[in-house]
């Protein structure tokens, strides 16, 4: 428990950001969930808008310091290669495990 003023703010404050951060985290996943479904579903055209649509919601959680660059870089980078899979050969995009 906080024993100063101060302390108590702060603590108050740590839950609101936690928050915050919860919501943009969550709204990351849903994006990058989006392309992979869309990639599962053999829809290259469709992961392909999927994916430029997710990459500024994951480079937002990257400037405010949410989640790591290198996180943020090989979710891209792994998105971008399923994709390019899924188009150079309709049956490589997804997986079967």
């Amino acid at each position: 428990m906080a024993n100063t003023k101060s302390a108590e703010k702060s603590a108050r404050e740590a839950i609101k950001h936690r928050a915050h951060n919860v919501a943009l985290r969550s709204r990351m996943r849903s994006a990058v969930r989006k392309v992979h479904d869309a990639i599962a579903s053999g829809k290259v055209e469709e992961a392909r808008q999927s994916y430029q649509a997710a990459l500024p919601t994951i480079d937002t959680l990257v400037n405010k310091r949410i989640i790591h660059r290198n996180k943020a870089d090989r979710h891209k980078s792994r998105l971008a290669a399923r994709i390019n899979a899924l188009a150079s050969n309709p049956r490589h995009g997804t997986r079967s495990s």
